[in-house]
Parts: C-alpha cells; structure tokens; sequence
C-alpha cells in the first residue's frame, strides 16, 4: 500500500466520534507519525449523528487520508463509504476509514485488535471458553466476529434491550452458539462464564464511578475484560480484581487497533510499543 497525502504534502488523519474530546487517538497516532518520520496530523473531529454524511465528504474534500470512527457511528457510516472491507462486513461496523483519492474503504480493526490483547494479557486459550458480552453496538460486533474465529463454547449477550441483543445473536449465529438477553436477566446467568467482557462506555471517563453490572455477580474463576481504557481501571476491574477475578483493561485493545489502523493507511509497520508507553504515560499523569 502507498502512502497517501493531501495537497499540502501531509499525511492527514482524524477520529470522529460524539463525543470525541476524551479520545487519546491523536496524542498516540502524533507520536506515531514522528517516529515513523512522516510529517502529518491526526486530528479530534466532533461529529454528531445528524452531521455524520457532511463529515465523510469532508473527508475526500479536505484530502484526508484516513480516520478512525468511534461511538456512536461505527455502524452508521457504513452507508457513507464505497466499499466494505470483508472485515467490516463480517462485523457489521467499521472503525477505520481508508481514502484512496476519494475512493472510502471502511474496515474493522476492533475485533482483530482486541483477541491480540486477550490472549497475550489475560487468557491465552479461548476454544470452549462460556463468554458473556455486555452491549450489543458497534464494538460488540467486532469482539464477537473475532471471538467466534477462536470456537469458544458459547456467547452470550447482555444488553440494556433484550431485542437488540437478540438481534445482534441472530446476525452471528451460523458462526457459533450466540444467544441474547437484557440487562435484568444476567442475575443466574454468570456462574459458569469463564470470561465476561464490557463493551459499552459505562464507567469511562469521566463517568468512572459507574459500572454495568452488579459486582456480586462476578466471580473468582472469570475472566472480566473492559474495552474502556480511560481510566486504565474502570470501577468494573477494581470490583471484579476485589472478587479474585484476572482483570484485563482496555489498553491493548486500543493500541493494536490503532497499530492495525496505521498501517492501512502508511503501509508501514507500526510503532507499537512506543504508542503503548505514550498511552500509559499520559494516563498516569
């Protein structure tokens, strides 16, 4: 893959999200670009819902080479774009738009990112894993089309309305055991899950005090991942680490997202560990 720049010789790149200020995206990707020794800018692009087609043809008038989406429009532009990387379409979502002189390509580096944490942080082996979901948006749909790569027993998902849920469950099916419930029927439903997953921004910053679910539902034997990594520990790890639980942030997940990301659009191998470390330093600080 080539790389790409505007008409002003830089790389240009961005997230939309809404909302979008919390987002760690560009402080990483900056420090990527310079050590990669590409000049360019990734930048914060507040977009809301009903602004999301004006921003994707921004894209291609302004000469970006790429962005990442975030919440709430991963599944939402799906029908801005030209093309639908097998990635995206396997999930549902894109989180990672490619601008090939005004050609957009959406992929999913969501699902692809998170696994690679798993399994080298918290759980190595995920064949015949019992794996709870909680939320059924657009990064859900990334986790489970990875997740069901990995042949775990089942998936369950929890989600505030038992219809999208179930929903979400149907659209996976042929792939592996799926099934969905609400919120209200996870009590009796956690016993036997070996590892349970937050994918919704409940107790993201600077909401931390909140949490998804009861903690009295947590138990020693689980693994409890949340795919928010602001704070590094959400009041869901703190709860789960006090009930034995192995906890796994949401770090990892989102440097290897990006690091997939980046090398879309530079075809260059990412800084990986480098972007962990800025990633680390300005949350401890």
């Amino acid at each position: 893959m080539t790389e790409a720049v505007n008409n002003t010789g830089e790389l240009l790149l961005g997230v939309m999200g809404d909302p979008i200020a919390q987002s760690k995206s560009p402080l990483m990707h900056g420090v990527a670009l310079q050590a990669l020794g590409i000049p360019g800018a990734y930048v914060p692009l507040h977009v809301t819902p009903d602004k999301l087609g004006d921003a994707i043809q921004a894209i291609r008038t302004l000469g970006f080479r790429g962005v990442n989406v975030t919440i709430p429009h991963k599944v939402a532009v799906m029908e801005y774009l030209d093309r639908l990387d097998e990635s995206a379409v396997a999930v549902g979502a894109v989180n990672t738009i490619v601008n090939d002189e005004g050609r957009l390509t959406g992929y999913n580096t969501d699902g692809i990112g998170y696994v690679r944490s798993l399994k080298a942080e918290a759980i190595s082996e995920l064949s015949g894993a019992r794996i709870l979901v909680i939320g059924a948006g657009g990064a859900a749909r990334g986790i489970i089309a990875a997740l069901l790569r990995e042949n775990p027993a089942s998936i369950l998902i929890a989600n505030r309305t038992r219809d999208k849920a179930q929903e979400l469950a149907e659209q996976c099916r042929d792939k592996g055991r799926v099934s969905g419930i609400s919120l209200d029927e996870m009590p009796g439903k956690t016993e036997d899950v070996d590892v349970l997953i937050n994918t919704t921004s409940v107790g993201m910053y600077p909401h931390m005090e909140a949490s998804p679910l009861d903690p009295l539902l947590l138990h020693e034997r689980m693994v409890v991942s949340d795919l928010i990594y602001n704070p590094l520990h959400t009041r869901l790890l703190l709860e789960a680490q006090e009930r034995g639980c192995t906890i796994h942030g949401g770090l990892g997940m989102f440097v290897y997202q990006g690091a997939y990301a980046l090398e879309y659009w530079t075809g260059r191998p990412a800084p990986v560990e480098l972007m962990r470390q800025t990633i680390l330093d300005s949350l401890s600080t």
